[in-house]
Formats: C-alpha cells, sequence, structure tokens
C-alpha cells in the first residue's frame, strides 16, 4: 500500500463506512419497541417475554458467528463485495420481518439480518485500508463510538419511525428500504480497498468467531478491563431487551409508550456524549470516569428492581435516567482505554476483539433475561445490576495494570527524559 491515501478514498467513503457501522448496530435495536407487540400476533401471552428475548439472541448469535467469515471472506474477495452483499442481505432480513405471518418468518427474518450484519469486521479491515497508520487510532475511536450511539439512538429511531408510520410492518419495510438505500450509496461511494496483490487464502482457523476473542486475550495489560467491558455488554444487553417486554407484559403499553421511554434514554446519552463527557474527560481520568458509568448503572437497574416490585412508571424514568448516564460515561471511556493500551500496529487486533466480546456479550445478555424473566420479572434487572457493579470493580482492578504497561510503552519508545503524548 502507498504512504498515501489513494484520492478516490474520498470524505464521502468515510461517511459511508460510519453510516454503515451505524445502520448495523441501530439495527439491533430498532425494532425494540414493536417487538412484544409483533411476537404477541402469534404466540401466548405468557410466551411473549421468552420468545422476544430468543429474537434478540438469535440475532447477536449469528452476527458473533459470522464475524471472522465476512472478515476472512473480504480478504479473500475484496471488502466492496462483502459489504455490499451484507447490506442487501439486512434490507432482506428486515422485509421478511415486516412481512411475518409465523414465528418461523420472524426468527428467519432476525438470522439472515443476524449474519450479514456480523460485517463489522470487514468495516474495521475497510477502515485500516484508506487510513494512514497515523490516522487509523483516530478513525477506529470514531467507529467504536458511532457504534456505541448506535445502540442507544437504535430503539428510539424505531420508536420515532413506528409513531409516524403507526404499523408494525411499515416501520420494517421502512428500515429494508433505508438499507437499500445504503447500498446504492456504497455502490457508487465506496470503491474496493484491497488490491488484488494483497487478498489472501482463506484458513480454516480465521472461520472460529473465537479466535479473535483468544488472540486479543493475549494481550495480558487488556484481560481485566476486556472482563469489565463483557459483564456490562451483557447488563446492557439485559436492558435493550427486556425493557419493552417488561413494559408491554406488566404494564400493557403500546409500542407508542414503550418508544417514549427509549427515546428519552437516547436523548440523554447523545446530549451527555456530544456536550458533557467531553469536558469531563479533560478533568477526570478515563477509568475513572469507566468505574463512576458502571456503579451509576447498578444503581440505575435496582431502581428497576423497586419499579419491578411497585410497578411505579415514575421509577422508570428515574431508573432510565441514571442508566443513560451510566452509559455515557462508559461508551467513550472504555473504548479509549483499549485504544491507548495497545501500540499502532496492535490497533486493530484490540478493536476486532472489543467488537467480538460485546457481541458475544449480546448473545448471553437476551438469553439470560429470557430464561429468569420466568421466574421472577426482577431477576433479569437483579443480575444486570450485580454484573455491572462487578465491572466498575474490574475497571478499578485493571487501572494499576495498564498504567504500568503505559509506562513500559513509554519507556521503550520514549528516549529517557521526554514526555509521551496520550492519544
Amino acid at each position: 500500500m502507498q504512504s498515501t491515501i489513494t484520492p478516490t478514498f474520498s470524505r464521502g467513503t468515510r461517511s459511508f463506512i460510519l453510516a454503515t457501522t451505524f445502520l448495523n448496530f441501530a439495527g439491533a435495536g430498532v425494532i425494540s419497541p414493536v417487538l412484544p407487540s409483533i411476537v404477541g400476533q402469534y404466540t401466548s401471552r405468557d410466551q411473549v417475554a421468552f420468545v422476544s428475548s430468543m429474537l434478540y439472541t438469535v440475532f447477536s448469535l449469528f452476527t458473533f458467528i459470522a464475524v471472522p467469515t465476512l472478515g476472512a471472506l473480504s480478504d479473500r474477495y475484496g471488502r466492496r463485495p462483502i459489504l455490499l452483499i451484507s447490506l442487501i442481505g439486512s434490507a432482506v432480513g428486515y422485509f421478511l420481518f415486516g412481512v411475518g405471518g409465523s414465528l418461523t418468518v420472524l426468527f428467519a427474518g432476525r438470522i439472515i439480518d443476524g449474519i450479514t450484519g456480523g460485517n463489522i469486521a470487514t468495516i474495521y479491515a475497510y477502515a485500516a485500508d484508506i487510513t494512514e497508520p497515523k490516522e487509523r487510532t483516530k478513525f477506529f475511536g470514531i467507529i467504536g463510538a458511532v457504534s456505541g450511539l448506535a445502540f442507544i439512538i437504535g430503539p428510539a429511531l424505531g420508536g420515532l419511525i413506528f409513531r409516524v408510520t403507526t404499523s408494525y410492518a411499515a416501520l420494517m419495510y421502512f428500515s429494508a428500504a433505508i438499507f437499500l438505500v445504503n447500498t446504492l450509496w456504497g455502490y457508487f461511494s465506496m470503491p474496493e480497498s484491497l488490491t488484488p496483490e494483497r487478498r489472501t487464502t482463506i484458513r480454516f482457523v480465521q472461520l472460529n468467531p473465537l479466535t479473535q476473542l483468544v488472540r486479543v486475550f493475549q494481550l495480558a495489560q487488556l484481560r481485566i478491563l476486556l472482563a469489565a467491558i463483557f459483564v456490562w455488554t451483557v447488563a446492557f444487553a439485559i436492558l435493550q431487551s427486556n425493557l419493552s417486554i417488561f413494559t408491554a407484559d406488566k404494564l400493557a403499553w403500546q409500542p407508542d409508550a414503550n418508544a417514549t421511554v427509549l427515546v428519552y434514554i437516547g436523548v440523554i446519552g447523545v446530549v451527555l456524549q456530544g456536550a458533557v463527557i467531553p469536558r469531563l474527560l479533560k478533568r477526570i481520568p478515563e477509568g475513572r470516569l469507566a468505574s463512576i458509568g458502571m456503579f451509576l448503572m447498578a444503581a440505575g437497574f435496582m431502581v428497576f428492581v423497586a419499579m419491578v416490585l411497585t410497578l411505579s412508571v415514575p421509577l422508570i424514568f428515574i431508573g432510565a435516567t441514571i442508566l443513560a448516564i451510566g452509559y455515557a460515561l462508559i461508551l467513550p471511556t472504555t473504548g479509549a482505554m483499549v485504544s491507548k493500551a495497545v501500540l499502532a500496529t496492535e490497533q486493530g487486533r484490540a478493536s476486532g476483539g472489543n467488537q467480538s466480546i460485546q457481541a458475544l456479550g449480546r448473545v448471553i445478555g437476551p438469553l439470560l433475561a429470557g430464561v429468569t424473566y420466568g421466574i421472577s420479572a426482577a431477576i433479569p434487572w437483579a443480575a444486570a445490576a450485580v454484573l455491572v457493579a462487578l465491572g466498575g470493580l474490574l475497571i478499578l482492578g485493571a487501572l494499576p495494570i495498564l498504567q504500568a504497561h503505559r509506562e513500559q510503552m513509554q519507556a521503550a519508545v520514549v528516549p529517557k527524559g521526554v514526555a509521551l503524548e496520550t492519544h
């Protein structure tokens, strides 16, 4: 690869990559406000919570499985065809979900969308292809921030679209249309970034979704931090998959009401990350903010436990406020901590591993919620509180290790007496 970026990789190409990242991760939650109502058309009331959780689980499971496969295919056949095909696949998945007719069709739609949504490895690979090494860390950070915001905005966006369309099917068809439009944008604005001479053959080990996890856990300085990110992701996945299920089941809320809470959480998260968190980062270390965010989320989940016991609507908004603040503190800080813990040559490995461990957490979270909800509606929230509190303790335990490793990196690359500028 040449030392400068090819002119064909325009600003529009980068914008397309960020938009694709947003759609992939927002898609995981866009159906949240309406999912219990859709599932309720095809199963008994006492099975809605479990079936809805399983739809979240299969989506995340097939995404987790597909990530290394699509990444390997992009190494062999190029980034462009894999990204375009995956976008078309997501459109098909939403279309099937809109058609509905049976639980089988709903699961087929989520499986297809999950498989084609596993293109995050290809997205990072494309981003690496089109950026210089000195710019790569920053662009990877932007991708991570966009993916995190999408998880907040996705459910809110789904609720807003439903309010306009007032139709479950129309929401799904609209989402499918957005993916098709994004495919056309990519077709015209995304040149191939992987030249033929740089393409490789596919090895079986590349197709194992656990390989990336093993590789990133070989970075000893990241193990405790990644464990914290994992348990936090499980807890957040419980929130994302379980909130609309609970409000529909126990409070008889319709999609409009579910959307109100999700929009509320999304607005708080976006405002804080855009206006408040950057200022806090100038005064408070990232690790401390991350641990504070996790303990706040634990408190928010405990408010939800009280909400289950009292069925108090105000407690929903109090808990949601605390959770949104905690999430806004955690998202940018943990991503930055992972990036700063490795050298420039390890950024792809660290970023990919971080995404893989979060993908695994999004498999386990809805599954845990679905299995325990039938025992008591309070158990998923209590479990989430314990998990995210554990995450806060793990962050505190990781800080001395990360600091020591950073000092080692500084000593290795900077002459004695010269300060290392952090990124």
